[in-house]
């Protein structure tokens, strides 16, 4: 049995499509604040593996609550992981590009310096270092732009806009790969099936989608596949400020997830096309 952390979120959502029989667990059954609760859940449940989809993601927010973001970000993961060692179970944990500086254009690979530029980003790097020094079988992957049907995400805002705008100004200097949370959670549950025949698979990887784009190229393809006559200009981040940077630079090289594992990048847009669908958008 598998048993999982998070159940409305976007890649929980589609773990519960993908594995029905997993055992999922919202805030109210393990909240992250408190992470000896985690890992309680985990000796109780005794699960054949885990893997931790909940994090805290109000990226903006974290700037004024990085307290509680480190707590479900990084010392969660870490009660996680430990529970999984002492178990002697596999543990798939969910990270993010916010723990590169975004600097330059070449793909930032799994072994490179990490340096967050906010506090989301060194909440969610306390998690990843947690997770390693519990010792444990363990892979975290780091994934980037997360889309689907379900929550908030840029592709449902740019529906939204959509019916009241007829031209945006998106931020055109932020590059990364957009990807579907239904192939994120089929990575998850690939790794996990792995890492129960192979201790020496533990590590770090990374999964996003392709082509890179930016956010302009995104919604400008959101529209087009959507049918919406949109006009879209692409600006800096300089001109579209909010409270936490973002990486300008987001691209992964997954290359060692493809090796390790046979799991190649997904074409996003094939993705899109999906959740356009499921969302009537089409």
């Amino acid at each position: 049995m598998i048993l999982v952390f998070g159940k409305t979120g976007q890649v929980a959502t589609e773990l519960a499509r993908q594995a029905p029989d997993a055992t999922f667990l919202g805030r109210d059954a393990a909240d992250l604040s408190d992470p000896e609760a985690c890992a309680a859940a985990i000796r109780e449940h005794r699960p054949g593996a885990v893997i931790n989809a909940a994090a805290y993601t109000a990226v903006d927010r974290s700037e004024e609550e990085e307290d509680l973001a480190r707590r479900v970000n990084g010392e969660a993961p870490g009660a996680m992981a430990r529970a999984c060692a002492e178990l002697g179970i596999p543990f798939v944990h969910v990270s993010t590009d916010y723990v590169f500086d975004g600097k330059g254009e070449t793909p930032f690979s799994p072994d490179d310096a990490t340096a967050p530029l906010g506090a989301y980003g060194r909440t969610k790097l306390a998690g990843e270092e947690a997770v390693r020094a519990a010792g444990g079988v363990h892979a975290i992957l780091r994934t980037s732009w997360v889309f689907s049907a379900h929550g908030g995400n840029f592709v449902k805002t740019m529906l939204r806009l959509s019916e009241s705008r007829d031209a945006l100004s998106i931020v055109d200097d932020q590059v990364g790969g957009p990807t579907p949370a239904a192939d994120i959670a089929a990575a998850c549950l690939a790794i996990v099936g792995k890492l129960s025949d192979s201790r020496r698979l533990s590590g770090v990887y990374h999964f996003s989608g392709a082509p890179d784009a930016s956010w302009a190229c995104f919604a400008r393809e959101t529209f087009d596949r959507a049918g919406r006559d949109v006009t879209v200009t692409g600006i800096p981040t300089a001109e579209y400020p909010t409270p936490a940077a973002r990486p300008l630079n987001s691209r992964l090289d997954c290359s060692a997830t493809l090796a390790a594992f046979g799991i190649d990048r997904p074409d996003w847009r094939q993705g899109l096309d999906a959740v356009l669908s499921e969302l009537g958008a089409t």
